[in-house]
């Protein structure tokens, strides 16, 4: 099957530019002849809210093919996109939906693919809506997600979402898929916290990735205090860019005496850099006050490390292993317990090697199968119009 791909990828960083280049990596292993079309300019400078969309990893997670033609202030080139994928003759078109921003550009492209394509139109939704909405925000998303045909989610949370602004949409909900491109490194525990200065034998947490608000930093850090109180060597690592103001958590660190005892690595974290930080850690904390697609526990899962966090795609006959423990989100008591009662356990309990079941449950290939159905569907569909 000819496949077009639409989103972002290296130069552009980010967990979006990842999922996206892991998806062609998938797409291509599975004997699709895919054609991946990226950004020439993602977004102006002013409005990215972090130091730079561009990636400055030495060791950059980039696609064999890729075509980057759209400018999101360039409606010539939404147009010249088009023309593309006309030229293509794809059997289906992939886009990534994540933000309003470009509600613009994907209209145009929608129609002129519903219309002038005519060929199945599946949406890839990081967030049906954006983590901090508003008023606009869901107009826009029923204006342009109203042009797919089929929609892929990440969760039943995210589904529910997207039905509440259509309600007959075609939607398959697949996990986020892991994150193991990083996991070549063959580092161990003692060196990767030498190198990142962390004594031997503290009991380290980490929290990774861009911090904002729905991510719960503040709730873990809220729950530091009784953690420390139970095991009191236990340090936090925050790695990743503020795109908060960071004064609220360096004074909430102060005002609960946490001191020496939390470290903010406040930086975008380069590819060969992020083994460091999950070989380093005893346990993962992903605190989301929001549940929706997380890069940071895929990650975890990739790097088999311990997790403590809220959100929970497992279905009801799937046991979670001992290692990936689940709480309720905005509950600074229930991650200090989860925590603790890590700590508490044996050493081989807590490096449960049955989290390498997760890797199956949150597997590319049935990312795959679920457009592979998405697209047959709609395929006959059309197909039982025309004979009608």
């Amino acid at each position: 099957m000819r496949i077009a791909l639409v989103g972002p990828t290296y130069p552009y960083r980010g967990g979006i530019a990842h999922y996206t280049t892991m998806l062609y990596e998938a797409l291509c292993k599975r004997g699709h002849d895919v054609h991946l079309i990226s950004f020439s300019r993602q977004y102006p400078a002013w409005l990215y809210p972090g130091q730079s969309d561009k990636d400055p990893s030495a060791q950059p997670l980039q696609p064999e093919k890729v075509t980057y033609s759209l400018d999101s202030l360039n409606p010539l080139t939404w147009l010249s996109t088009f023309l593309t994928l006309r030229r293509l003759r794809p059997d289906a078109v992939i886009l990534s939906w994540w933000t309003p921003f470009w509600a613009p550009a994907w209209f145009v492209l929608g129609n002129l693919i519903r219309w002038g394509l005519r060929r199945p139109l599946l949406f890839l939704c990081h967030n049906v809506l954006p983590h901090e909405p508003r008023f606009w925000d869901r107009w826009l998303a029923k204006l342009v997600l109203g042009r797919g045909t089929g929609f892929i989610v990440q969760s039943q949370e995210e589904r529910d979402r997207l039905m509440d602004l259509l309600s007959k949409a075609n939607v398959s909900v697949v996990p986020h898929p892991v994150y193991d491109m990083f996991t070549s490194s063959e580092i161990s525990k003692a060196e990767a916290r030498a190198l990142l200065k962390i004594p031997s034998t503290a009991p380290l947490l980490l929290f990774f990735g861009i911090i904002r608000e729905y991510k719960g930093l503040m709730d873990l850090l809220e729950a530091m205090p009784e953690i420390r109180r139970r095991t009191p060597e236990t340090r936090l690592v925050v790695a990743g860019e503020f795109w908060d103001s960071k004064i609220s958590y360096f004074e909430r660190v102060e005002s609960l005496g946490l001191g020496e005892s939390v470290r903010f690595d406040d930086r975008y974290i380069p590819n060969e850099e992020v083994p460091l930080y999950f070989r380093a850690a005893d346990l993962v904390v992903a605190p989301h006050r929001r549940i929706t697609g997380s890069g940071v526990v895929q990650m975890a899962v990739g790097f088999r490390r311990p997790l403590v966090t809220t959100l929970n795609w497992l279905s009801e006959e799937q046991q979670a292993p001992p290692s990936y423990l689940v709480v309720p989100p905005n509950n600074s008591q229930a991650i200090a317990g989860a925590v603790s009662d890590f700590f508490a356990r044996s050493v081989d309990i807590r490096e449960d090697q049955a989290a390498e079941d997760l890797r199956g449950v949150f597997s590319w290939e049935r990312l795959v199968n679920a457009f592979e159905e998405l697209q047959s569907t709609d395929v006959k569909r059309r197909d039982t119009r025309v004979r009608l």
